[in-house]
């Protein structure tokens, strides 16, 4: 397996959004919180190498692109945005990967034929226009999995998330407290970046724990 420092550097070259849009949430993950969510997945959990993963809301690629670097059987990377999939394509590209498809779909209708391993996201923390939507990718990514969850939300709703889980059947553990750094990219940003507190977050089915 590669190292850390080695996967951030990767991740490093994966281009970003140059006009991104406020109705789909669009902050790039950036390299260096990619590469720990990913690095944690597969080096505690086994939950990468030769396994299929999913990432929703995959915006311009960056954890499908690392999980691939890390051994992934097989990705779907799914997204509502064409521009988001056309830079993740040619992102794609330039990793020369080939075991991945990129699939436009909105997440509150995508169903699968067959399930994924592990999905790994960034949702978008409905604080601007879609109330809620967090909780959508989330159930869905549950539903669509059958190994664990990946996933990025603000630490001001873990109580609720972990209420959700217990509902949902799945397991929930904080696996690190992190400080997302969003920097100013939409005209109502007042700041020339925010530090916002979000939990790295892992879901388990009841036989993965």
């Amino acid at each position: 397996m590669i190292k850390l420092k080695q996967l951030e550097s990767l991740l490093q070259d994966v281009d970003v959004f140059e006009k991104p849009k406020i109705q789909f949430e669009q902050y790039p993950t950036s390299a260096h919180i990619a590469s720990r969510m990913l690095y944690t997945a597969q080096s505690m959990y086994d939950d990468i190498e030769d396994k299929i993963v999913a990432d929703l809301g995959c915006g311009c690629g960056v954890l499908s692109i690392g999980a691939n670097q890390l051994g992934a059987l097989y990705n779907f990377a799914f997204d509502i945005d064409d521009d988001a999939l056309e830079i993740c394509r040619e992102n794609m590209e330039g990793f020369e990967i080939e075991n991945m498809d990129l699939i436009k779909v909105d997440v509150e209708t995508l169903t699968l034929r067959d399930k994924v391993d592990t999905v790994f996201m960034n949702p978008p923390f409905g604080t601007k226009t879609h109330k809620g939507i967090d909780m959508v990718f989330l159930k869905k990514a549950i539903d669509i999995s059958t190994r664990a969850v990946y996933s990025l939300h603000k630490t001001s709703t873990r109580e609720h998330i972990f209420k959700k889980a217990k509902e949902w059947g799945v397991s929930c553990e904080v696996v690190a407290e992190l400080r997302y750094d969003i920097p100013a990219m939409y005209k109502f940003h007042k700041k020339k970046s925010v530090d916002i507190q979000v939990d790295f977050l892992r879901f388990a089915h009841p036989d993965q724990e």
